[in-house]
């Protein structure tokens, strides 16, 4: 048997007799994270989360577990919390400057504060 050809991505196909059968599962592909230099990110300043200020950052290229990374990183440095989903990560307080002088110690270069 494929290795490939797992039993947890052949749901709802019971068998098949072809020997060169191959399930084709509907996964999304991964996008490739941009290095930081070539990353374009915007910082802003969001008041529109329950009346409290929060920085936001957006224009990351590449996958959740790298925007995750990247948001551990602020949030850490920064020593307030926050969450990074759907493309964004979002910073408790007006972090702006903050969040810049880290970006760019990471080697994010195209960084526009707005």
């Amino acid at each position: 048997m494929n290795k490939n050809n797992d039993w947890k991505e052949r749901l709802n196909v019971v068998y098949s007799t072809r020997p060169d059968f191959v399930y084709q599962t509907s996964e999304e592909e991964k996008e490739e994270t941009l290095p930081a230099a070539k990353q374009s990110l915007r910082i802003e300043l969001d008041k529109h989360r329950g009346g409290k200020i929060a920085t936001l950052i957006t224009g990351f290229v590449g996958s959740d577990n790298d925007l995750k990374e990247l948001a551990k990183q602020l949030k850490v440095r920064c020593g307030v919390g926050g969450s990074a989903r759907n493309g964004e990560i979002l910073i408790q307080g007006d972090m702006r400057q903050k969040v810049k002088e880290i970006l760019l110690s990471e080697g994010y270069i195209h960084i526009r504060i707005i």
